[in-house]
């Protein structure tokens, strides 16, 4: 009896948290910038269909929030938030979820970023 109570409690733990991060809002900070990203040989990427390079240490999360390699995102194209270090590399991406692409607006300029007001604990943008 124990041991499938056990089972049983295991069972529900596990369905429980995939449907717990399926629902966790993923939390971008200020700087980031949304925009089409195409993945060429690492480093390189078209960003907004402009050349651009990755960091030395980019992180890339993928729709479930999981690091992925940009070595096995070769041509693909996806619709992102991003960071770009002090170099201009793109240093962070977040691979967004229709979810996360449907929330509008969001800054695609650094000057837009600049000029709206982000509230991050609800991580929407209002324009001035």
């Amino acid at each position: 009896m124990t041991r499938r109570a056990v089972a049983l409690s295991l069972a529900l733990a596990v369905i429980g948290g995939g449907a717990f991060a399926q629902t966790v809002q993923r939390q971008f900070p200020a700087t980031a910038l949304r925009g089409e990203i195409a993945f060429g040989q690492p480093p390189e990427v078209l960003l907004n269909a402009t050349p651009a390079r990755l960091a030395p240490a980019a992180r890339i999360r993928g729709l479930d929030n999981l690091i992925v390699m940009s070595g096995a995102l070769v041509g693909r194209k996806a619709y992102v938030n991003y960071v770009l270090d002090s170099s201009g590399l793109v240093k962070d991406v977040w691979i967004l979820t229709d979810r996360e692409l449907a929330r509008q607006p969001w800054p695609t300029t650094v000057s837009e970023a600049r000029s709206w007001r982000f509230d991050p604990v609800a991580q929407v943008w209002a324009k001035p």
